[in-house]
C-alpha cells in the first residue's frame, strides 16, 4: 500500500505543480531528503490530497489561507501556480489574500500578494 501511495502522490503532484517541476524536485533529493520527499509524496499528496472530500480547487484555496498564515512564502509560490492549475482564478486568489489580511495581518497578506504577482508574471500564467 505505501508503494501505491507513493505512486499516487508522484501523479497528483506531478498534475498540480507541473511534471517540470515535480521532476526537479526528485531530481534534486538528495540522500539527506529523499525520506522527507517519498513521506510528503505519500502521505500529503498520495493520502491526503487523493481523498474525495474536497476538490482540488477546494483544496488549493485551504492551503493558500494556511500558506499565508505560517508565513511560507516558498511554499505559497508553488501552491499559487497549483491553484492556478486546479482551476481557482486570480480574482478568487486575491479574495482569499484580502480575507487572510484580516485574520493573519497585513504583512502576511502582503508578503502573498508580492508572491502571487511574480507567479502571474510567469509566461505559463501570464494569460489566465
Amino acid at each position: 500500500m505505501s508503494d501505491d501511495l507513493l505512486e499516487a502522490g508522484k501523479q497528483l503532484r506531478a498534475e498540480v505543480i507541473g511534471q517540470e517541476r515535480h521532476d526537479a524536485a526528485m531530481k534534486n533529493a538528495t540522500p539527506f531528503d529523499l525520506p522527507f520527499q517519498e513521506l510528503a509524496l505519500r502521505y500529503c499528496w498520495g493520502e491526503v490530497w487523493g481523498r474525495p472530500g474536497l476538490s482540488r480547487k477546494i483544496r488549493s484555496m485551504v492551503n493558500l489561507g494556511m500558506l499565508v498564515a505560517l508565513g511560507k512564502p516558498n511554499e505559497l509560490k508553488i501552491h499559487v501556480r497549483g491553484a492556478l492549475t486546479n482551476g481557482v482564478t486570480k480574482d478568487e486568489i486575491q479574495e482569499i489574500f484580502l480575507q487572510t489580511c484580516i485574520y493573519c495581518g497585513v504583512p502576511a497578506a502582503g508578503e502573498a500578494f508580492r508572491v502571487a504577482k511574480e507567479v502571474f508574471a510567469e509566461p505559463e500564467f501570464a494569460d489566465r
